[in-house]
């Protein structure tokens, strides 16, 4: 057997081997001061049923996108989350056409939900139109 491959031979064998560290996916994650330490899989179910959710309901990605935090699983909505308790998660984001925000352009969508606190089901929007006086 050649030398490169008793290497790679070798490689694959420690790769396979149960001491070998896995690279399987972090739970938890760094995050800036003031965003949990350790952004749960909830979380993440979370703030992707909520875009979903705002993006069915405001036509589709071609007419509408959710502000750029609704995007950042690493961080589950960033400040787009209002509150966790017991009642869920609540986002309240704002959303327009597609490059709204790349472009500098004002939202014309603003979208309040609430899930679930274990990410699965939307429990209520709360509001979905154009953005109030803030």
């Amino acid at each position: 057997m050649s030398r490169r491959l008793l290497a790679l031979a070798t490689g694959l064998a420690l790769l396979a081997s149960p001491l070998a560290p896995s690279p399987g996916p972090a739970l938890a994650q760094q995050a800036p001061a003031g965003v949990d330490a350790e952004v749960s899989f909830a979380r993440v179910r979370a703030v992707n049923l909520a875009r979903e959710t705002a993006v069915k309901l405001n036509g589709g990605l071609t007419l509408y996108r959710p502000a750029k935090c609704m995007f950042d699983t690493s961080l589950a909505g960033g400040n787009c989350l209002i509150r966790r308790n017991n009642q869920g998660f609540l986002f309240r984001f704002l959303g327009g056409a597609p490059g709204w925000q790349q472009l500098g352009l004002q939202p014309n969508w603003e979208t309040k939900i609430l899930v679930s606190p274990d990410g699965r089901q939307v429990v209520q929007v709360l509001f979905n139109r154009p953005p109030r006086n803030r």
